[in-house]
């Protein structure tokens, strides 16, 4: 019998890339997605099979982590041996203008999940997405024995999950892992977050649809790292013998600013002539260095990120160039379609 893994926010970046890659290794992959009027279901689209076809090993279930009758009926239904909790409220910026609906997805949404597990009684290997956000103005490098200091609603939420998480191991014996994950991008990360945000921009401007980027703190630093390449560390996470809680980053940082730099000059562009400064989005309160020491999941896990800074960039804006010019040429031969002879 394959194992069966259920993944909160399956139709995010993380949560598309998981999937691919628990389908790979033969599990049955069940997803918990909102109810919506419209589809947000691009990042899994090549993943997904008509549920009616019997190969099918990927099956979407309507829940919501705001829901705990959802989640418990749920988890009666799919009894998984790897839960995967990635479903949130996840931009920082946004926390400032949302922090209740933050914190009841992003933090109320764990503990939720967590009495979900209690209340069936099912022993599942859980996986819980923490973030490098907690340390907020800790001094960098940061590790797992670095003192939390969160700086946003954001942060509050996913440090208040942190010890939810951490108390139901101790407390409940629960085989629960928290991933302190810092910066991972890729093509699939939100076109609202900077570094697609930048991706994207470059792709345009150099494609001539657009002439500007506005952005806000050039000098922040952060670790970026391969989201596809971060998901392999949840799964071995949910392998090993014992619960623990570890740090996955590069340990490499960069400043906005050169992250701006490298995306133009990889297109022969220079960033000053078309990056303008734009208050709204500066954080009331900025984090201004993120450092990830991920020694130990190297020496535990036997993980290492292989994709660094520059070839990350150069993937994205690669990725949305190829993109943008293939819906030009669709634009264009369907106009070609409707012309008059």
């Amino acid at each position: 019998m394959s194992k069966k893994a259920l993944i909160t926010g399956i139709t995010g970046q993380d949560g598309s890339y998981l999937a691919e890659l628990l389908l790979g290794k033969g599990y049955e992959v069940y997803g918990i997605m909102r109810r919506s009027s419209s589809f947000n279901t691009q990042r899994i689209e090549h993943l997904y099979k008509d549920p009616h076809d019997s190969s099918t090993r990927l099956r979407l279930l309507y829940g919501d982590l705001t829901d705990p009758s959802s989640l418990n009926h749920i988890l009666q239904t799919v009894r998984p041996q790897e839960i995967y909790n990635l479903g949130a409220q996840s931009h920082v910026r946004v926390s400032f203008d949302v922090p209740v609906y933050t914190a009841d997805v992003v933090a109320l949404g764990t503990a939720r999940l967590l009495e979900a597990i209690r209340e069936t009684g099912i022993t599942p290997k859980f996986y819980q997405a923490s973030s490098s956000e907690i340390y907020g103005a800790a001094p960098a490098p940061q590790n797992e024995a670095t003192m939390f200091q969160p700086v946003s609603p954001y942060a509050c939420a996913k440090l208040y999950a942190y010890w939810t998480v951490y108390n139901a191991r101790k407390a409940c014996g629960l085989f629960a892992c928290n991933g302190i994950l810092f910066n991972h991008e890729s093509p699939r990360r939100g076109a609202t977050f900077v570094s697609r945000k930048i991706s994207r921009a470059v792709a345009r401007i150099k494609l001539g649809l657009d002439e500007n980027l506005y952005l806000g703190n050039l000098k922040a630093r952060r670790d970026w790292g391969y989201a596809k390449e971060y998901v392999e560390a949840m799964w071995l996470m949910l392998q090993q013998e014992n619960p623990d809680d570890f740090v996955i980053a590069t340990g490499e940082t960069h400043s906005v600013g050169e992250l701006v730099e490298e995306a133009f000059s990889y297109v022969g562009l220079d960033w000053r002539k078309h990056v303008q400064i734009d208050p709204r989005y500066i954080r009331p309160i900025e984090v201004e260095c993120l450092q990830g020491d991920a020694s130990k999941a190297k020496q535990i896990l036997g993980w290492i990120p292989k994709i660094k800074f520059k070839e990350l960039i150069r993937l994205m804006v690669d990725a949305d160039m190829q993109d943008l010019q293939s819906n030009l040429s669709g634009q264009m031969a369907r106009m070609k379609r409707y012309d008059p002879e």
